[in-house]
């Protein structure tokens, strides 16, 4: 181990400054950290600041996180760029910082009175083998970065690792995000967001979406949970408790038991079962939802239904018959919500536990409903074509008007 002790303030700019500088144009760089800050800390002043190399349009930048207590702020920077910030936190904001090079550790400390004090160690961390932007999938959640509700929930150790057990429900959590992430244009830009999640579960979903909207965003939001296990109701307040966020609840009761007279920006099915699924739509279009996201499973209230002659040679087979009928509700669904208002698209969508089919309804509210007289003819001929008498969700909703 190699150990360097220097006091004298001005040695930061040669013992840390200088190789942080060579580490950014030489292609060194691995990453770095700020901690430590000096002083009185307001409650919503920056903790951290970590820095790591990213790859846009095949240009080398340097992603420079400000890490707070519920939300983080990324900016990507020039290597000239992170050398000047380096230069203003360090010392006077953050009394820590550790460089991470290909070739040695540096860490620096510096006290009250300005001297600093370098560590130079061997290299501790490798490189990864890609940056890139259009390769490497950037999360909006990354590995590598504590996530205290991911912690809590199992899927992240402290440090931020994923554990190997939980990749796949780690990659549904930032998939799901993706999707909230486009919509964020169509909810109200100002103000608190009302978002309410139909058989929220175990709420791995639920947490992340508050994660997105209250740290990410830096929004007020008021998310509710419903489901009707009160079992899994009970845990989700528990872990709500101990993570003492705020913005967020969770009631033990069925879908066609909630009432409110405030407006939902954002209405989430994505556990909900067979009809239930039309349940929590047909709640979301009473409520005028802005957006709507919904991921149908067990579509089976078709399947007896299906008796058309000319579709035979599908029906007869039962494994066909059934994947028929999951299609079928599925566009007769977004038909009867662009009938309701929306403008609505089927999109690819991670599985989750109960929806191996890998799909995901997204409805968005149109500001001046779009009246096409056809669209009720049209579903009643797709009705016949199948030889089907009726689907819940458009008894639900029979007498709604789109305005």
């Amino acid at each position: 181990m190699y150990l360097n002790l220097f006091s004298a303030r001005h040695q930061i700019m040669h013992d840390f400054l200088t190789p942080l500088t060579e580490s950014l144009a030489d292609g060194k760089f691995i990453s770095l950290t700020m901690s430590k800050p000096r002083g009185p800390r307001a409650d919503d002043a920056v903790n951290r600041i970590t820095v790591r190399l990213v790859e846009v349009k095949g240009q080398t930048l340097f992603q420079w996180t400000y890490q707070y207590s519920k939300r983080e702020v990324h900016e990507n920077l020039s290597a000239s760029q992170v050398t000047e910030r380096v230069a203003q936190e360090f010392g006077s904001v953050f009394k820590h910082a550790h460089l991470f090079t290909a070739d040695v550790d540096i860490a620096a400390r510096s006290n009250k009175l300005g001297d600093c004090r370098v560590t130079i160690s061997p290299a501790s961390k490798r490189a990864p083998a890609s940056v890139s932007h259009d390769r490497q999938k950037q999360y909006l959640i990354p590995e590598g970065q504590p996530c205290p509700f991911l912690h809590e929930l199992g899927v992240m150790t402290l440090d931020g690792r994923v554990h190997r057990s939980m990749q796949h429900k780690f990659r549904q959590i930032n998939r799901f995000l993706e999707f909230v992430e486009d919509v964020i244009p169509h909810l109200p830009a100002e103000g608190t967001l009302d978002v309410v999640d139909f058989g929220c579960g175990l709420s791995y979903l639920t947490f992340a979406l508050h994660h997105l909207l209250a740290v990410i965003h830096a929004r007020d939001v008021r998310i509710l949970g419903i489901d009707r296990n009160s079992q899994v109701i009970d845990r989700c307040t528990h872990t709500c408790g101990k993570l003492n966020l705020e913005g967020i609840e969770f009631t033990a009761d069925t879908i066609d038991a909630q009432h409110t007279a405030r407006k939902v920006h954002l209405a989430v099915a994505l556990h909900a079962c067979d009809t239930a699924t039309d349940d929590a739509l047909a709640q979301a279009v009473r409520w005028q939802a802005d957006v709507i996201l919904a991921a149908p499973c067990c579509q089976h209230e078709l399947a007896p239904q299906l008796d058309s002659p000319s579709l035979s040679l599908l029906t007869r087979h039962g494994i066909l018959r059934e994947r028929l009928a999951a299609m079928a509700t599925d566009a007769l669904r977004a038909a009867i919500l662009e009938q309701a208002g929306y403008r609505t698209q089927i999109i690819e969508f991670i599985d989750t536990e109960h929806t191996p089919k890998n799909l995901l309804l997204r409805a968005v509210r149109q500001t001046v409903p779009a009246i096409d007289a056809n669209q009720e003819v049209r579903i009643n001929e797709f009705k016949m074509l199948l030889g089907v008498d009726h689907i819940r969700l458009e008894e639900l909703l029979a007498g709604h008007s789109s305005e």
